[in-house]
């Protein structure tokens, strides 16, 4: 498994995997996924555009209780095994490790089913690891569900250390607890 740009040429197994259920965010699921489908069929070569935004200039983010934020810069690869696997994407704030509160982490990933327990999401995230310490950070934040028990082990597994349970902002739902690791590059 490897981490590639997207393409258009890979494109059509990004939409399969959208049409099929997966979505790339794991809190907004569906209704991110329709967007994202809704996005290619508009314009294709601008959704693959957005997908490295090092500037922030796609404009503001979608929260799930449906309130809009401004983006940070970051870039999302796909995960490649010969086919379609998942996505991993990196955000940031130049100059500084710090997130907004509405931001839940530097690096988000989400493989989708038919290929999960393959490892993929453990290696894919060391190497997204190595393109971030090109950003200038010292560590980067993740965070995961209480419950995600295969997330947590797949931070851990590339050098993930507990910080703190906290609750996410009121945009993702009323009291929701979180788990935050941090990383060091």
């Amino acid at each position: 498994m490897e981490l590639i740009v997207p393409s258009l040429a890979t494109l059509p197994q990004y939409v399969d995997a959208l049409e099929r259920g997966w979505s790339p965010d794991n809190i907004r699921l569906e209704a991110a996924a329709r967007e994202f489908l809704e996005m290619i069929a508009a314009d294709a070569p601008a959704f693959i555009a957005r997908c490295t935004d090092r500037e922030a200039k796609a404009g503001d983010v979608t929260l799930p209780d449906g309130s809009k934020v401004p983006r940070l810069p970051g870039f999302v690869r796909w995960m490649w095994d010969g086919a379609f696997c998942g996505q991993i994407g990196f955000r940031w704030q130049p100059g500084t490790e710090a997130l907004p509160k509405h931001c839940l982490g530097h690096i988000g990933y989400a493989v989708v089913p038919w290929k999960r327990g393959n490892g993929y999401a453990t290696k894919a995230l060391g190497l997204m690891l190595a393109e971030a310490r090109q950003e200038g950070l010292r560590w980067v934040e993740l965070t995961t569900d209480p419950d995600n028990i295969p997330s947590q082990k797949v931070i851990t597994s590339n050098g993930g250390v507990f910080v703190e349970r906290f609750f996410a902002e009121a945009a993702y739902g009323a009291n929701k607890p979180e788990f935050r690791w941090r990383i060091d590059l």
